[in-house]
């Protein structure tokens, strides 16, 4: 089983979402990442093969922090059980990050496709294969738009969701 654990808010967002995932342990995982957001340095990742601990080394090797973010614990159900394989994915601009449970039956013929189109991928896993739609269908979305709104209120600039976040 996978878990995911998101949380937006005034707390330093990465205790909250290692604490989540520990609470998440008793359910099996081989590996584990997370994705944070909101402190001026951009969206930043981490990830690990094999227990939250790892994580955990990997974080106070390489520390992070935000307002905002996403955690995953992975069962690898495509491709191996790596740090390149956990989640979260990018897409191929680095903006689009995402996490996913489940099983995507048509990656392969939708990862074969997006590589036609020039998309880079770094992984074994079904679940880039949304990030790098996310990124198609949003920057079409974004070159077609016939204007963009003047203030940055009425444009989003950042969507949180459990599976996934694009920083604009």
């Amino acid at each position: 089983m996978c878990g995911i654990v998101g949380y937006v808010g005034k707390k330093r967002v990465v205790p909250v979402i290692i604490e989540g995932l520990r609470r998440l342990e008793y359910r099996g995982y081989d590996s584990a990442g997370i994705a944070v957001c909101g402190n001026g340095e951009g969206l930043q990742i981490r990830r690990a093969e094999g227990k939250l601990r790892n994580l955990e080394e990997v974080i106070r090797l390489k520390p992070l922090d935000g307002t905002y973010g996403i955690g995953h614990t992975r069962w690898a159900t495509h491709g191996r059980p790596t740090e390149e394989n956990a989640h979260p994915h990018r897409d191929c601009t680095g903006r689009i990050v995402v996490v996913h449970n489940g099983i995507i039956e048509n990656y392969v013929s939708l990862k074969r496709k997006l590589i036609e189109e020039g998309h880079k991928f770094n992984t074994e896993t079904d679940t880039e294969v949304i990030a790098h739609l996310v990124e198609k269908y949003f920057l079409k979305t974004a070159r077609t738009a016939t204007a963009r709104p003047t203030s940055s209120r009425a444009w989003p600039r950042r969507a949180l969701s459990s599976s996934g976040m694009v920083r604009s």
